[in-house]
């Protein structure tokens, strides 16, 4: 039987799922809700869905889970109602922009005994996945340093910035997540050092857009990860990871995988410019994971408690910047 899915935010991420979601052989759409009327019914109507207001999704009995894609400040709260609604959850990062929030809320979600799935995408991505199964069959040995670069080709709207958490809490979350996924062992010290180069406006608006953290392991095994809100090449996406025996790299997606070499030079396509053409695969394959686990029982991954120790990092990485220092985790965590 079809997973019957209903999906809450029908801008930009939501319909990104939406197609998922119908890809999937084991889900069906049901439902969408928006408080966007012509939103949910053009996402609805193109998905053979019914629009619905939140609360009659919640009711609903046939829905049996929910793909959260609202803004983040209203995250937490359907979580905990969805969640004590009996309905398995699917919500995008983060959780919240305060860690005492999110652990109140993944507190909710363990005493309804919900299923709660945290959308961090690039754990799914085929190249990652590829990447952290040369690691795990020991090809290149004991992990040491892994090293990412993530660099978007233009900034976000200043609105959303304002809004966004900053940098650290909605876009190296991200790295945060695929770095503690590839380590292997959780970062016990943060380093991180940020600064405004792109556009004035984004520290106007409280923020950074160029951003380099270390990330350090109890037994020594270091991170670095590289972020720019302005990549003037394109959707910058790598990954290396050095182990005792060799290396592992996952390199950048272009719009086709050729080279063309003439008398003037070698020449290769420009690489691809937007996070959801980069990662199509990837969301797909994590919509099919939240239906596997909805479905057969599987432990949902990246789980809650995967988005809360990015959200500790990050916040580990905003005082470092305002600190001028080193900081450790436990300090954030308690």
């Amino acid at each position: 039987m079809a997973v019957r899915i209903g999906l809450l935010g029908a801008g930009r991420i939501g319909r990104v799922h939406a197609r998922a979601i119908r890809g999937e052989g084991g889900a069906e759409l049901v439902a969408v809700a928006d408080a966007v009327p012509s939103a949910a019914e053009a996402l609805a109507r193109e998905h053979g869905a019914e629009v619905r207001p939140v609360e009659a999704i919640e009711r609903a009995a046939d829905v049996d889970a929910v793909v959260i894609c609202t803004p983040t400040d209203t995250h937490a709260d359907l979580i905990e109602r969805f969640a004590r609604a009996g309905k398995a959850v699917f919500c995008e990062k983060p959780i919240d922009l305060s860690l005492a929030r999110v652990r109140a809320c993944l507190r909710v979600v363990e005493e309804a005994g919900a299923v709660l799935m945290v959308g961090f995408n690039r754990r799914f991505d085929p190249d990652f996945c590829a990447v952290k199964a040369t690691i795990e069959e020991g090809t290149i040995g004991a992990v040491e340093m892994v090293t990412i670069a993530s660099r978007d080709p233009a900034a976000p709207p200043l609105d959303y910035i304002a809004r966004s958490g900053g940098i650290f809490r909605d876009m190296t979350i991200h790295d945060f997540d695929m770095a503690r996924w590839l380590l292997g062992e959780e970062p016990e010290t943060v380093w991180a050092a940020a600064s405004v180069l792109t556009d004035p406006a984004i520290g106007e608006a409280g923020d950074f857009d160029s951003a380099n953290v270390i990330l350090r392991t109890g037994s020594g095994r270091q991170a670095i990860i590289t972020n720019s809100r302005r990549a003037a090449y394109g959707y910058d996406q790598r990954i290396e990871v050095l182990g005792a025996k060799g290396a592992v790299a996952a390199e950048n997606h272009r719009e086709a995988n050729i080279e063309v070499a003439t008398a003037a030079g070698f020449v290769r396509p420009p690489l691809l410019g937007f996070f959801m053409t980069r990662y199509v695969a990837a969301y797909a394959a994590e919509i099919a994971a939240f239906v596997r686990a909805v479905r057969d029982g599987e432990a949902p991954s990246p789980s809650g408690e995967d988005g809360m120790r990015a959200l500790a990092l990050a916040d580990a990485a905003l005082v470092s910047v305002r600190e001028g220092r080193a900081v450790r985790v436990a300090e954030i965590t308690g």
